[in-house]
C-alpha cells in the first residue's frame, strides 16, 4: 500500500506541475511529450493522474502518518 500511496503522489506532483505550466505559460508539458491532448498516451496520462489525485484524497482521512 505504501507504494501505491508514494505512485499517486507522484503522479499527482507530476499532475499539479503541468497544470501550473498551463496556467502560467499556456503550455502543457504532457501534450507536448505525447505530441497532443488527443494522443492515447496523453489520455492515459490525464486518467492516471486523475486517479491519483482521487486516491489521495483517502490519504487526506488516513490517521496514520505516512511513513518512509
Amino acid at each position: 500500500m505504501r507504494i501505491l500511496n508514494r505512485v499517486a503522489l507522484i503522479l499527482t506532483i507530476i499532475g499539479g506541475i503541468n497544470w501550473g505550466l498551463v496556467g502560467i505559460f499556456k503550455f502543457d508539458l504532457v501534450a507536448w511529450i505525447f505530441s497532443g491532448q488527443d494522443s492515447v498516451l496523453a489520455r492515459i496520462i490525464y486518467t492516471l493522474v486523475g486517479l491519483s489525485a482521487l486516491w489521495c484524497i483517502s490519504l487526506l482521512f488516513n490517521n496514520r502518518m505516512i511513513e518512509d
